[in-house]
């Protein structure tokens, strides 16, 4: 079994939708669905704009395979 993958130092607390749809290889459509139907928790900026705390991103990394995600 592999080791999951795990954010590098540095990752900011708080990430994008692009930059959440590169850790996972998926589109950032990918990423907005599944912050709209609750798959993954985000924050909402003053101008809309989905956060996604890196806690919340670890946790989903640790349960989803990167190349499973993407078939979802």
């Amino acid at each position: 079994m592999h080791e999951p993958y795990q954010l590098p130092p540095g990752t900011p607390d708080l990430l994008t939708v692009g930059e959440v749809a590169r850790i996972f290889r998926v589109s950032p459509k990918t990423v907005s669905h599944w912050a709209k139907t609750g798959r993954l928790r985000c924050l909402r900026t003053l101008g809309g704009h989905a956060r996604f705390p890196r806690e919340v991103v670890e946790t989903f990394l640790a349960r989803t395979d990167p190349a499973s995600a993407r078939r979802t």
